[in-house]
């Protein structure tokens, strides 16, 4: 079988991810489930042979040297595919994502109306987070999509390696790959002023130097999003307080305030069609939480998600709680996804009453100078 075919066989079966292991047969990946193609068990020869169909020697060459290649594959009429090569026990293997020719649509997608007005957003950073697989390329995407339909502008993104193909609609869209049409994402922020970006979109935050980057872009005026692995907004919270020292700290609670607009958190769960559909759980920066950001208080601003203290916020007990009441999802793959089964449990048996109310949190101490090391090339 081909690699064009193995594309093929993807998208008509909607499959997220393609497994080429030598010792194995070819495995497709639906609705989070692991099928074997065929019982055919590949050799390592046959392996190369199917990257070859659409790997460069430059290409193989990197993997030799580096051991590791991600790349994009887009397929005329069928989509775009993310591959990445490794070797495991000395030989070649390959686990390739599926990535629509279509962007979908909010809707389609089952998320939550505000993302819709968090995507017309004119300025501010918004996180975007979650576990690898569980959709928030796809969200982002559906966002930046919705934006792009709407709203004049110049929209650029920087990814690595590029996934979802926009087309121009309303605004101008301009996509960069990084080691394709950028040497690094450090250069490309450094310049991306000088390229009248009204939106920016950050593949993922990874390093200080990124986030310092998003920060500053965010407080000069533009709409920044981003990626960011962690598994909830107070975990996404405390993984960008790790990028900084202890004296940069209060400053960076500061400019968190000012510029952070919302973490959007999200996780796919069983539906009981067998499809996948999103938790999500929403932190807007704004009344309590603001207060709690501005004081570098994770641990409560997880509290006033689930005491309900911010009405716009919510939690991902909320969010399962909300599937489980339109019966989109079984009780127990909602036990399962959540992060508290306590809380979920108190929702269910509470009719979605809040856990527990608590005093609000006393006023942020006053502002300092902003700790923000980043230039911005005008």
């Amino acid at each position: 079988m081909t690699l064009e075919r193995l594309f093929q066989l993807m998208a008509e079966k909607n499959a997220s991810d393609l497994f080429v292991s030598a010792g194995s047969p070819i495995t497709v990946k639906i609705n989070g489930v692991c099928v074997p193609i065929n019982q055919e068990r590949l050799q390592q020869q046959a392996v190369v042979a199917l990257l070859t169909e659409r790997l460069s020697d430059a290409q193989f060459r990197e993997l030799e040297r580096n051991r590791e290649l991600n790349v994009g594959l887009p397929v005329q009429g069928v989509g775009s595919f993310r591959l990445s090569a490794f070797l495991q026990r000395g030989s070649v293997s390959a686990v390739i994502r599926y990535i629509p020719h279509e962007i979908p649509r909010m809707e389609e997608l089952m998320l939550p109306e505000v993302l819709k007005d968090l995507a017309m957003e004119r300025r501010g950073l918004i996180l975007v987070v979650g576990a690898a697989g569980s959709g928030k390329s796809t969200t982002i995407a559906s966002m930046l999509d919705h934006r792009n339909e709407l709203a004049t502008g110049h929209i650029l993104t920087f990814e690595d390696p590029i996934e979802f193909l926009f087309r121009n609609k309303k605004s101008i869209v301009n996509q960069r790959e990084i080691g394709a049409d950028t040497h690094t994402l450090e250069h490309a922020l450094k310049n991306a002023m000088r390229q009248a970006p009204d939106v920016l979109f950050i593949g993922e935050i990874r390093d200080r130097d990124t986030m310092t980057a998003a920060l500053a872009y965010a407080m000069s005026g533009h709409m920044v999003v981003a990626t960011l692995h962690a598994t909830n907004s107070a975990h996404a919270l405390n993984r960008v307080i790790s990028f900084y020292p202890t004296e940069s700290r209060f400053a960076l609670f500061q400019d968190m305030a000012v510029a952070l607009r919302a973490v959007v958190s999200q996780r796919l769960v069983r539906s009981r069609q067998g499809r996948r559909v999103p938790a999500v759980e929403i932190l807007m920066n704004g009344g309590h939480a603001n207060e709690l950001i501005a004081r570098g208080d994770v641990p409560a601003i997880k509290e006033s998600m689930e005491q309900s203290l911010d009405p716009e916020s919510r939690s991902f007990e909320q969010s399962l709680y909300e599937l489980l009441q339109k019966d989109t999802i079984t009780r127990e793959d909602a036990l399962a996804a959540a992060d508290s089964k306590n809380n979920l449990l108190w929702l269910i048996n509470n009719a979605g009453k809040p856990v527990v109310k608590r005093d609000a949190a006393a006023k942020p101490a006053p502002d300092a100078s902003s700790f923000s090391e980043f230039t911005l090339n005008i």
